[in-house]
């Protein structure tokens, strides 16, 4: 189902709302634990929608300076502010007919989450420094690995942003919980990284049952670094002693 691997009940579940959700331009808000693959769901929700032929814009919010992040989200004008030598078309332009992905919701300044839930409302923002209103057509999709009522408490999410965002809820569980779909993302992954090597390796039925038992507090993202580890240093057969030592835990 697009790039989402499992086969357990709570993937099935996820997978069938996505291809109810996909079609329509409501916002999404997914919530799960970090590396449980919600980069993931919001790009196979676009290729799924009618949006598919448009941009996909994924944005990681924690990962710009907070004094940047106005500029990058909505742009900026030529001269309005120091170092601002020409136009900027920020990340809601360049996502124009298509589908925004706004990670980590919640490390948005709560000031900027106002001007985030006019533009959900009106469909229109001005660059920092303009004048002129300018109107867009993006789905957003939201994501937070952070209990997002918890942080309206703490005043650091806007619950006004929230029940705008949240018009369809998706909340990933963690790999533990779906162990069974441990040994096929192992498989995937493992498969990945011998097309790109051109390598020809298998997991041993020792190796693949440790994986199965690991708690994985990285989830899928770990699993992936895991893999990735163990296919550089095993042989034709990925053995338990090729398997880092936390897993052995």
């Amino acid at each position: 189902f697009g790039k989402i691997i499992g086969q357990s009940p709570a993937i099935y579940q996820a997978c069938e709302l996505i291809a109810r959700i996909a079609p329509s331009s409501a916002s999404v808000l997914i919530s799960g634990e970090s590396g449980t693959g919600k980069d993931v769901v919001a790009e196979t929700i676009h290729s799924l929608s009618r949006r598919r032929h448009g941009p996909y814009v994924p944005v990681n919010c924690g990962a710009i300076s907070p004094t940047l992040i106005e500029s990058e989200l909505f742009g900026h004008e030529r001269g309005s502010f120091t170092g601002a030598e020409r136009r900027h078309k920020g990340y809601f332009e360049r996502a124009n007919r298509g589908t925004l992905f706004l990670d980590e919701i919640a490390e948005m300044p709560i000031e900027l989450q106002a001007k985030l839930l006019r533009v959900l409302e009106t469909g229109s923002f001005m660059r920092v420094g303009g004048e002129e209103p300018l109107s867009v057509d993006v789905r957003v999709i939201a994501a937070s690995n952070r209990g997002l009522q918890d942080l309206i408490g703490n005043g650091r999410l806007r619950e006004d942003l929230y029940y705008r965002l949240k018009v369809f809820q998706l909340s990933l569980p963690p790999l533990r919980e779906r162990a069974e779909d441990v040994p096929l993302l192992a498989q995937s992954f493992l498969d990945e990284f011998m097309k790109l090597e051109g390598t020809h390796k298998c997991f041993s039925e020792a190796a693949l049952r440790m994986l199965c038992e690991y708690w994985w507090p990285g989830n899928v993202r770990e699993l992936r670094n895991v893999v990735h580890s163990a296919h550089i240093l095993a042989g034709n057969v990925i053995e338990v002693n090729s398997l880092p030592s936390e897993v052995h835990a």
